[in-house]
């Protein structure tokens, strides 16, 4: 039987891991389901497989019809980089049918080790961003990501918390909004797998890799979540003037999302040309204290971070202890700037 949607395929990899898994059908999303239960002929699953391998070996588009006349195979990487692949869009139909348009899907990946995340071109098409200008914002940080991505409070807190967790295996699946730069609302299907990697000097690296699939206008999904939670919406109310929030991983200190409004002139979105965020190392035994100190109340104090101009501004931090699930903790942090600064 052929497939006469499209099929996203994911290959992330990854010990334990499948080899190749469906993550899309159409607009249907599919919870890595192997490829063998939806091609089940044998004659175009074989072709199919022999298709994908191909846009792996060469990082092409593979276009062929089968020896008979009888199939046509379409095989559309996904590339995250010129040497690696996240996933592939496969046809499969009768030569003579009308290829289908593909629905929008890039590739993405979150480096926890370096706190950092890269997108794709097809990702950045996803998004709407113009090709104008791509140079300084394929690599940003984590937090940058969930300014234009929206989830309701259970799914956003799963992820939070399993980037806190970083549990290798891991496999998640959900469906955010994601607003594109010209306004429109998209619901997304996203898949990702948590992995344990070797960088290029042979460290050991926490990465995870993902693909996320544009599914359909956001108010014809029912599962698609609104751009604004109503908890968000009180957090910034409470805020007083000049304060900001945002959630801060306690083991790695580094923000994970800004709830509301970000603070002005601090550098933490890492993109191209801007400083990476960081805390002043003389200023790290202030925060790490903070941090444990949450195990018996709120805390505060007063912490020098990075700027975009490349210097450092104090800022008076309040943190409270917050939970992302169960069993995993973060800190909820009010940030005030300096007077100079407001």
């Amino acid at each position: 039987m052929a497939a006469v949607k499209w099929l996203l395929i994911e290959l992330f990899g990854g010990k334990g891991g499948k080899p190749m898994s469906v993550i899309g059908w159409g607009r249907t999303p599919k919870n890595f389901v192997p490829l063998d239960q939806i091609l089940r002929h044998r004659t175009t699953l074989a072709q199919a497989r022999d298709a994908i391998a191909d846009a792996i070996t060469g990082h092409g588009r593979i276009d062929r019809v089968s020896a008979d006349g009888s199939r046509r195979t379409i095989a559309v990487p996904l590339a995250i980089s010129p040497d690696r692949l996240h996933g592939v869009m496969l046809w499969c139909g009768d030569p003579r049918d009308q290829v289908p348009p593909r629905d929008p899907a890039g590739a993405w990946y979150f480096n926890y080790t370096e706190g950092t995340s890269t997108r794709s071109d097809d990702l950045l098409d996803l998004y709407g961003i113009t090709r104008e200008g791509r140079s300084d914002i394929y690599r940003h940080s984590i937090a940058d990501v969930f300014t234009q991505v929206h989830a309701n409070l259970t799914d956003q807190s799963e992820a939070l918390a399993r980037i806190v967790r970083e549990e290798i295996g891991t496999e998640t699946q959900q469906i955010w909004t994601v607003r594109r730069d010209d306004g429109e609302l998209r619901a997304a299907h996203f898949s990702c797998r948590l992995l344990e990697e070797l960088s290029t000097a042979g460290e050991r690296q926490v990465v995870l890799r993902g693909i996320t699939h544009d599914i359909g206008p956001a108010d014809d999904i029912p599962a698609a979540p609104p751009p604004t939670i109503l908890e968000h919406r009180v957090l910034e109310a409470a805020a007083e003037e000049g304060e900001y929030r945002g959630i801060v991983n306690l083991r790695t200190l580094r923000l994970l999302r800004w709830m509301g409004t970000p603070a002005p002139g601090i550098a933490w979105q890492g993109l191209t040309g801007q400083p990476a965020p960081a805390i002043h190392p003389g200023d790290l035994p202030t925060a790490t204290a903070m941090a444990k100190g949450l195990r018996h109340g709120r805390t505060s104090g007063e912490v020098r971070v990075r700027t975009l101009d490349g210097g450092w501004t104090r800022l008076h931090i309040k943190a409270a202890l917050m939970m992302l699930d169960e069993s995993t903790t973060a800190a909820l942090v009010t940030v005030r700037l300096p007077e100079s600064a407001l």
